[in-house]
């Protein structure tokens, strides 16, 4: 089964990809983490990721389709995958389309998660990330110790650039301008699912998979 996760940046793709992923038994692909590592590095790809992301836009097509085509193509996508944060344009769509069909695979399922821009903003602004060990905290739900100290290695926690509230924003806003016209592609197909993105994870996670199961019957 070949899935593709859309939804506003914020809507927990990532961490119910990982869910999903688990579940179905395929890999899950997220070309963010893929940035991220390769900024970490400080390689020629982290370079150019960089600078787009910190900017709340897209990294270029045939950078992102350079990377989804090497991944997808060994030997563990070889009964389905799971792309979190690609395709993200019309022109990464039809790129995946072309690429899946020359071996007759297509996408079976695109999975929209839906929430509204105001919770994702909030959510995403409030992001704080330990440098050290890589802990995960947010301003009002999780925050840190006083003074902004990780609560597991005593570290001063920070904000991404790209989790800046103006960079939210314009992340959002590039989304609904090149993003989700995806869904209506997929709906054409016949392969979208739009799950409400909104409540607990364990909740999301359960409507998730109910529609997955009722849509591959």
């Amino acid at each position: 089964m070949n899935i593709v996760i859309l939804g506003v940046p914020g809507a927990g793709k990532g961490t119910q990809a990982k869910m999903l992923s688990e579940r179905l038994k395929i890999p899950h692909i997220s070309t963010g983490d893929i940035f991220r590592n390769a900024i970490k590095e400080g390689t020629e790809l982290g370079k150019t990721a960089a600078d787009h992301i910190e900017q709340g836009k897209l990294v270029p097509d045939d950078v992102t389709f350079g990377i989804v085509k090497g991944r997808i193509g060994e030997k563990d996508c070889k009964n389905g995958f799971l792309l979190d944060g690609f395709p993200r344009t019309m022109i990464q769509a039809e790129m995946l389309d072309s690429l899946l069909g020359e071996t007759g695979r297509k996408v079976d399922i695109a999975l929209n998660i839906d929430v509204p821009d105001a919770e994702v903003i909030d959510r995403i602004s409030g992001r704080l990330v330990c440098p050290s060990c890589g802990a995960n905290y947010h301003k009002k739900s999780n925050p840190p110790l006083e003074g902004g100290i990780c609560r597991e290695c005593s570290a001063r926690v920070l904000q991404r650039k790209d989790d800046f509230y103006e960079t939210v924003v314009k992340r959002i806003e590039t989304y609904h301008l090149q993003t989700k016209p995806l869904i209506s592609h997929y709906s054409d197909k016949g392969v979208i699912v739009t799950v409400n993105g909104t409540g607990d994870i364990t909740g999301i996670h359960d409507r998730i998979m109910s529609e997955v199961r009722g849509h591959t019957r």
